[in-house]
């Protein structure tokens, strides 16, 4: 039987929503295995002095739970 676990993280750049998203998964895969997917579930933004100045990209991972 296999059980798919989540966890919600928000990725940060200063490039774009994408990054973000890419960065959030870069640190999930430091520290989690069997990772099969994830959903992008919100984008906002940091504006400083009328611009963009951090992309935020909310993102929940789905992973596998291994049992011995």
């Amino acid at each position: 039987m296999a059980v798919i676990k989540t966890i919600d993280l928000v990725g940060v750049s200063t490039e774009s929503w994408q990054d973000a998203a890419a960065k959030a998964l870069q640190e999930a895969n430091k520290t989690l295995r069997g990772i099969q997917g994830l959903d992008v579930l919100e984008t906002s933004a940091v504006v400083d002095d009328g611009e963009i100045a951090e992309f935020h990209t909310h993102v929940r991972i789905r992973f596998r739970i291994e049992r011995s």
